[in-house]
């Protein structure tokens, strides 16, 4: 019996560019803490070893420092780690694996394969037979040698590779570093560990996606997992836990506006928020100018909580209401003329977008700039 983790993708080196400095510094430094995460959770299980099925480094040109710190999360397993590069972290003559090889920093008890072919867990009686890539983009399956590829009578034979099982992954990515579908058949596999694929994914019983270990994207394709794998016996099923790992959880929400209610509703939502999540929210719609300015405040307030933020705001229209009126004092008058301009340039079809989205953000300004008024100082 072998009882192994297999994960991918940790993409370590990732640089977060559409946030904020600060929160892209602890984006990435999650993704180093669930690494020593896995460690601790391979030593806790007792598990035979950890398979990385690629992509561990998101560049080739990585730091030094970032090298050692990554090969030092490893750490609390003492176990056999077996690593293969992926298309980010391609073994090239001169790669990333072979300046940690010059730096020294690789414990014994990590296995890096840099070649296509196959590695003995004898404890276990088990067979790995690994597809390294040797260069970013192939067009050729890295895994046709498995099915001629021998191993000791009786030992469980297991693939680990890094790339798109061909007609099953979406968004067109089927184009390079294929791998047949029926691999695991043909090659007579009791697992096919894999790696590319950011979320972990059943292709069938024996093929699967571990996915990253810490999500990095707004997709979601459940991320932030490893999988806790057990092979009986050759030939068994195997018996797959996923197990979820990653520390933050990343939103796409694209709301649209139409009553009070969704205001509330959105409101509510924005509120149960913490420091473990990242949101990206699209508003579009129409609210009166009282919510609207709710709204606003309810986004400042999450994005004071959360980990980090991104949201546009600029499809939602700000139509003020008669009571709007009256609480600023914009009845009647310049004011009013004003209030009334910005609301028809957000109503006229023929507007050009940005002119909407300015006209929203005035009429906010604006009533900041009113309410911050005494009342009887409010013009009408």
């Amino acid at each position: 019996m072998i009882r192994f983790l297999h994960t991918a993708d940790w993409q370590i080196g990732t640089q977060f560019g559409q946030f904020e400095p600060d929160e892209a510094a602890h984006l990435a430094e999650a993704r180093f803490e669930t690494v020593r995460r896995i460690a601790d959770e391979a030593a806790a299980r007792k598990v035979d070893a950890v398979l990385v099925a690629g992509d561990v480094f998101d560049l080739q040109t990585v730091s030094d420092t970032v090298i050692r710190r990554l090969f030092g999360a490893l750490q609390a397993f003492s176990g056999p780690w077996i690593m293969l590069p992926g298309n980010h972290d391609a073994a090239l003559v001169e790669s990333v694996w072979t300046r940690a090889q010059r730096l020294n920093c690789i414990a014994p008890n990590v296995r890096v394969v840099l070649e296509p072919g196959v590695v003995l867990l004898d404890e276990c009686r088990s067979a790995l037979l690994c597809a390294p890539l040797t260069q970013r983009i192939t067009y050729d399956d890295t895994t046709a040698f498995f099915d001629a590829a021998e191993t000791p009578p009786g030992y469980h034979r297991v693939g680990l590779a890094h790339g798109s099982v061909s007609g099953i992954l979406q968004e067109g990515i089927d184009s390079s570093n294929p791998i047949a579908p029926t691999r695991a058949a043909s090659a007579r596999l009791d697992y096919l560990a894999l790696g590319d694929w950011h979320g972990h994914v059943r292709v069938d019983e024996r093929i699967w996606y571990a996915g990253t270990h810490e999500q990095d994207r707004f997709r979601g394709n459940d991320p932030g997992f490893m999988l806790d794998v057990t092979l009986r016996e050759p030939g068994a099923s195997p018996r797959v836990e996923p197990v979820r790992v990653g520390k933050y959880q990343w939103h796409r929400w694209d709301e649209t506006i139409a009553v009070p209610t969704d205001v509330d509703s959105l409101k509510a939502r924005l509120a149960a928020l913490n420091g473990n999540d990242v949101l990206r929210l699209a508003v579009s719609g129409t609210a009166a100018l009282a919510d609207a300015e709710a709204l606003h405040v309810a986004v400042e307030e999450a994005r004071a909580r959360v980990r980090a933020l991104r949201v546009d705001l600029s499809g939602l229209q700000v139509l003020p209401t008669a009571d709007d009126l009256a609480e600023l004092g914009a009845q009647s008058g310049y004011l009013a003329k004003v209030v009334a301009r910005l609301r028809g340039l957000q109503e006229d079809p023929q507007s050009d977008p940005r002119e909407v989205a300015r006209a929203a953000e005035a009429l906010l300004l604006l009533a900041r700039i009113q309410r911050e008024l005494p009342r009887e100082a409010r013009s009408a």
